[in-house]
């Protein structure tokens, strides 16, 4: 071997040591202790009694609105409440210049007066005449008018004693009262402006006033949800005016997170919308605080189903693996393995299992992060309840 191949063959020798040493170093550390199981939260599934349901959207209506204004003309005299006041039926609301109608009804009482004078002078006229013999002392002829005079006399009576009631009417009419109890909302006419009143034709509208409590919630579902509610519904006698559909209902305002105020259906239209395939109903609910305002928006619900007992988890404890959900298990030596699972609604802030969960299943809540499938880990016992202990309803 010439010198110079066996110079090349020296250095590459020498060079694989150091890396035959550097190969030995995992050998050497293999014999490490392992590292420590992962700590994450553990709970079993939490079981409530949970049913379907849908969502609609819709806005409050007043159970019942009046327009206030007058039934007579003439002047604003007084205004007796305060814009935005709550009233109470029979309250005093406006009062127009009383004085031409009191005029009118003394005038009228005047008119009455001598209407039943002239019939007491045709009755005691013809009363003299019908003790005479006729022929003889009186013509047939004069008895005769003498009795058409009584009764024109009472005619005349009766139709003053009808504009004495018309002209007291139209005293009363000058104060004008709540027609209902509620809201009443601004003034619309100032005193001193002339009140257009009667009951044709264009007239003054002085404020309007808007029940409270009660109130009602319209909205409007599709036909194949409104058959789907029949079949639900226990007919009733007394239930006629909503199809027999004696639904729980729960709602909540834009700025509530949960649907707190329960109500009941008391209406179902007559027909289904054919350009939108809707039928409108409508719903009613208490309103003592009067929060609830004519023209707000509100989210409803409303059953479908029977409360079924459900298992429920804490959203936190679902994985995704592409497009199947799944959560982890815990087997009885505490290794974890996941459990593909069927999602449903989320109630009082947890998720709704509907399949692949058993009741004595322990699942991962809190951790997935540090949990690997087919690995150990040192659970800590948690609770998967969540803040509200109310039993609300689900949805499809």
């Amino acid at each position: 071997m010439q010198p110079r191949f066996r110079s090349a063959l020296t250095a590459a020798l020498l060079l694989s040591l150091p890396l035959a040493a550097c190969g030995e170093a995992p050998n050497a550390s293999s014999g490490a202790a392992a590292p420590p199981a992962p700590k994450v939260s553990v709970a079993k599934p939490v079981q409530k009694l949970v049913s379907d349901y849908d969502e609609y959207v819709g806005r409050f209506v007043a159970f019942d609105f009046v327009e206030v204004r007058s039934r007579v003309s003439g002047y604003l005299d007084k205004i007796h409440f305060t814009d935005g006041q709550l009233v109470k039926q029979g309250d005093d609301l406006f009062t127009i210049d009383r004085r031409p109608f009191m005029a009118s009804l003394d005038q009228t009482k005047a008119a009455l007066e001598q209407a039943k004078a002239n019939l007491a002078f045709a009755e005691a006229d013809l009363k003299r005449g019908s003790h005479l013999v006729p022929g003889t002392s009186i013509t047939q002829q004069t008895l005769d008018q003498r009795t058409q005079a009584k009764r024109v006399a009472e005619a005349s009576v009766m139709a003053q004693e009808a504009a004495v009631t018309q002209a007291d009417l139209d005293l009363q009419f000058t104060e004008l009262k709540a027609p209902i109890s509620g809201r009443i909302g601004d003034r619309r006419v100032s005193i001193g402006n002339l009140v257009t009143g009667g009951t044709a034709g264009s007239t003054t509208l002085l404020a309007t006033v808007a029940s409270v409590d009660p109130i009602r919630f319209e909205f409007t579902m599709d036909e194949a949800s409104y058959l789907r509610y029949l079949k639900v519904a226990t007919a009733q006698a007394s239930s006629s005016a909503n199809r027999g559909m004696s639904i729980p209902v729960r709602l909540k305002l834009i700025d509530e997170d949960t649907f707190k105020h329960e109500g009941k259906i008391d209406f179902v239209d007559n027909v289904i919308d054919r350009s939108s395939g809707t039928i409108r109903a409508r719903a009613e609910f208490k309103n003592p605080d009067g929060k609830l305002t004519p023209g707000m928006f509100g989210r409803i619900q409303i059953t479908t189903s029977p409360p079924a007992t459900a298992l429920l988890v804490p959203d936190s404890a679902i994985a995704t693996e592409q497009v199947r959900k799944f959560v982890y298990a815990l087997s009885p030596d505490d290794v974890a393995n996941p459990k593909y699972v069927t999602l449903g609604p989320i109630v009082d802030g947890l998720r709704v299992i509907t399949a692949g969960l058993d009741a004595n299943d322990t699942v991962v809540v809190n951790g997935l992060m540090r949990v690997r499938p087919g690995v150990k880990v040192a659970p800590e016992q948690a609770t998967a309840t969540s803040e509200s202990k109310e039993t609300v309803v689900g949805t499809n």
